[in-house]
C-alpha cells in the first residue's frame, strides 16, 4: 500500500490529552501520513508545545475559536492525500490503525467513509450513534442513567448488530472519522452551520448520499469522551443550536 494519508486534530486549550494523541498516532503509525494541528486560539500553550515537540507535525493558528467543523475545513485546500482523518484531541491508539483502515478502503472502493470501534481508555465501548439521530434517541442519550443503555439507545447504537464484521451505518462519531479526501473536499468539508456538534452526523448524511459509510468493530480507537455539553451552559446552548439547525436542514432538504 502506498497510498497518502493525512490526518487533522482541531485544538483548543488541549493540553492535558494532546501528547497522549499525537505521540500514539506517530509512534503506531506506518503508513506514509502527515499529521495537521489546527489550533483554535488556545491559551494554554498547546500550539508551542505541539511545534517544540512534535516538528514534523505541521501547526496552522486559525486566529481564533472558529469552531470544529471550520477548524477542520481550514486545512481541505492543503490536502494531497487518497485518506484523510479527522481525529479528536482526545483520540489514543494502541496499534497502527491508520494503515489497517487505509487498507481497508483499498479493498472497498465502495465505502467514502470508515468508523472504528470506540472505547474508553479502559476498555468499555462506548454507546454512540449510529442511526440517524431523532428527538427520541436524543433524549435518551442525553437522560441516560447508570451504564448500561435502554432499549431505545441499544437501537441508537445499533448493539444488536453482528459485531464480528463491518455493517452500513447512517451516523459516524467525528471524534475519529476516516474518509476519502476526494470525498471530503467534494462534500465542502463539514457544513459551516456548525460551530460545534452535529457537524459528524450531517457530514455522514452527505456522504451516504454519494457513497457509504461503514462502522468496523474490528478496528480499535480509544477516547476520553469528556460529554462536556451535559456539564457545560455554554456548550448545553450550542448543543441544542447546532440540533435546531441540523433537523432544520434535513427536513426540509430535498
Amino acid at each position: 500500500m502506498n497510498k497518502k494519508i493525512t490526518g487533522c486534530i482541531v485544538t483548543y486549550n488541549n493540553m492535558s490529552t494532546i501528547d497522549n494523541a499525537v505521540s500514539s498516532l506517530l509512534e503506531c503509525t506506518a503508513a506514509d501520513f502527515r499529521l495537521f494541528i489546527v489550533d483554535n486560539g488556545s491559551t494554554d500553550g498547546t500550539p508551542e508545545h505541539i511545534e517544540k515537540t512534535y516538528p514534523q507535525v505541521t501547526v496552522i493558528r486559525s486566529g481564533g475559536n472558529i469552531g470544529f467543523g471550520a477548524g477542520h475545513n481550514l486545512i481541505a485546500d492543503k490536502l494531497d492525500s487518497d485518506y484523510h482523518v479527522i481525529i479528536n484531541p482526545d483520540i489514543s491508539v494502541k496499534d497502527d490503525v491508520i494503515s489497517t483502515l487505509a487498507a481497508y478502503l483499498d479493498e472497498n472502493p465502495d465505502i467514502g467513509l470508515v468508523s472504528p470501534q470506540i472505547k474508553f481508555p479502559d476498555g468499555r465501548i462506548q454507546i454512540l450513534g449510529k442511526r440517524t439521530p431523532c428527538l427520541r434517541y436524543l433524549f435518551a442519550s442525553h437522560f441516560r442513567k447508570g451504564d448500561e443503555p435502554d432499549e431505545v439507545l441499544r437501537e441508537y447504537a445499533m448493539l444488536d448488530e453482528d459485531y464480528s464484521k463491518p455493517f452500513a451505518i447512517e451516523n459516524a462519531s467525528g471524534c475519529f472519522m476516516f474518509i476519502r479526501t476526494e470525498i471530503f473536499k467534494k462534500l465542502g468539508g463539514f457544513d459551516k452551520r456548525y460551530f460545534m456538534y452535529f457537524e459528524d452526523c450531517d457530514l455522514s448524511r452527505e456522504v451516504n448520499r454519494i457513497s457509504s459509510v461503514v462502522h468496523h468493530p474490528g478496528i480499535t480507537v480509544y477516547h476520553e469522551w469528556g460529554r462536556g455539553s451535559k456539564r457545560n451552559y455554554k456548550l448545553k446552548l450550542i448543543h441544542a443550536t447546532s440540533m435546531v439547525k441540523y433537523f432544520t436542514k434535513w427536513c426540509f432538504k430535498k
